[in-house]
């Protein structure tokens, strides 16, 4: 076994292809603990879209000697929190326990991992729930224009798909489907397993192996994801809802890999657009006209190429306006660049912001599974401060005008189509193709 420092993190190579990261911090006696896969809803199969979340849940739900109340029971007793949160490229358990706690819970959580029973009530209990869910976020419309946008700008990619499935994806899961999910992903070789909080490396490093002691052996699953391919023109998706005042407004393009050798750059270059409170799309959009109360830009972060996307939710009678302007907006900020006071600024603001994102063991711990996850490059946290503030003007906006297209492009539109579609239409320069679809399809 060997240990290697990164930052304050710590990394220790178990047997049989183990990974444990700890971050320790004595303050508070409480400890998190994450038990993540190298595998998520990317490698749902056709058709069985929600199967991994799905399986996840189900740890709960029933392991050898336990009911789902009696493990709940257990859960609460240990004075311990757990929930699943499930990715494109990775699932993990997260929980939080009691110092004092810790080496039972372990043993409980090590119980779940390596026993599932996936009792068939229980299946369709978490089934209908994981539906009503699904129904239930139709009353959502941010949740709303977030799918929709996923489906449209990665079509026919395991990036297309929405971690929690559809009605019928869910309703068609089995138990043969979850044992499957179980017996392929939950092995050895897979595993990530980090503790945050009142525990030393050495004493984790022996829970981690306490943990996993009963999980079969087998390798890191290879990750099914094809680098995404760039849909050419502009395109308009409008989703018609009833009866909407509001709307919700996306727009994006291909974005940037951790991998880029200009990613630090367009970041930079992203937060003087919409990245901070005071960006160029909250000045005009939200301070000079009021049409939304934020205005915001962001570039995700996978294993492979994410979506640089544009949030705006206007007014019903602003939506034409404002999607007109931010399409100006961004296309002068692509064709056009930053300036050298702005640069200044946004290094000042993020050198002086960056304590906020590592100011708790947690947050420092999620940072370390990001980049053993997701394959960041080794510094990609560690590095950020020296990342930042190497970025020149040149760079910024050569980054932008590489990486950032304003002719392939896709705007989302939760409205209500009878009374905008076509303003909006309209307001959307060289659109190649536009479609409405309701609010509810799947």
């Amino acid at each position: 076994m060997s240990a290697r420092a990164r930052a304050s993190t710590e990394r220790f190579d178990l047997d049989g292809g183990v990974v444990a990261l700890v971050e320790p911090f004595h303050a508070i006696p409480l400890v998190s603990i994450v038990v993540a896969l190298r595998s998520g809803a990317a490698h749902d199969p056709p058709g069985k879209g929600g199967l991994t979340r799905l399986a996840m849940r189900m740890l709960r739900r029933g392991c050898e000697g336990m009911t789902a109340d009696q493990i709940e029971g257990a859960i609460d007793r240990l004075g311990a929190e757990m929930a699943v949160d499930t990715g494109a490229s990775t699932v993990a358990v997260h929980a939080q326990v009691i110092g004092r706690s810790l080496e039972a819970f372990v043993d409980l959580l090590a119980r779940l991992l390596s026993t599932p029973t996936f009792p068939a009530d229980e299946l369709e209990r978490l089934k209908r729930e994981s539906i009503a869910e699904i129904i239930e976020s139709r009353d959502n419309d941010r949740a709303i224009a977030q799918k929709a946008f996923q489906r449209a700008f990665f079509p026919d990619h395991p990036y297309g798909r929405t971690a929690g499935g559809t009605t019928t994806s869910v309703a068609s899961i089995t138990q043969d489907d979850a044992r499957a999910f179980w017996r392929k992903h939950v092995v050895r070789g897979n595993v990530v397993v980090g503790f945050a909080g009142d525990v030393s490396g050495a004493e984790a490093s022996k829970l981690t192996l306490r943990l996993l002691a009963a999980i079969a052996q087998g390798a890191a699953l290879a990750d099914p994801v094809p680098p995404p391919p760039v849909h050419e023109g502009r395109r308009l998706l409008f989703v018609d809802k009833p009866e909407r005042t509001q709307t919700q407004i996306l727009l994006g393009t291909l974005g940037t890999s951790p991998h880029d050798a200009d990613h630090a750059a367009l970041g930079v270059a992203n937060a003087i657009f919409g990245g901070t409170f005071t960006s160029r799309l909250m000045k005009e959009v939200r301070s000079k006209r009021g049409w939304s109360y934020g205005a915001y830009s962001r570039l995700g972060i996978d294993r492979q190429r994410q979506a640089f996307s544009i949030w705006t939710f206007p007014g019903a009678d602003d939506a034409a306006k404002c999607i007109a302007l931010e399409l100006e907006l961004y296309d002068g900020f692509v064709a056009k660049g930053i300036t050298p006071r702005e640069l200044a600024f946004i290094k000042r603001y993020l050198t002086r912001s960056h304590a906020f994102d590592i100011d708790t063991a947690a947050k420092r711990l999620h940072q370390a599974l990001d980049v053993e996850l997701l394959t960041l490059p080794a510094d990609y946290y560690t590095g950020y401060l020296e990342s930042v503030n190497a970025v020149t003007l040149d760079a910024a906006n050569e980054a932008s005008r590489t990486r950032l297209s304003v002719d392939n492009l896709l705007a989302v539109v939760v409205g209500t189509a009878s009374q905008i579609f076509e303003g909006v239409r309209d307001a959307i320069p060289r659109l190649a193709s536009h479609s409405v679809v309701p609010f509810d399809a799947e």
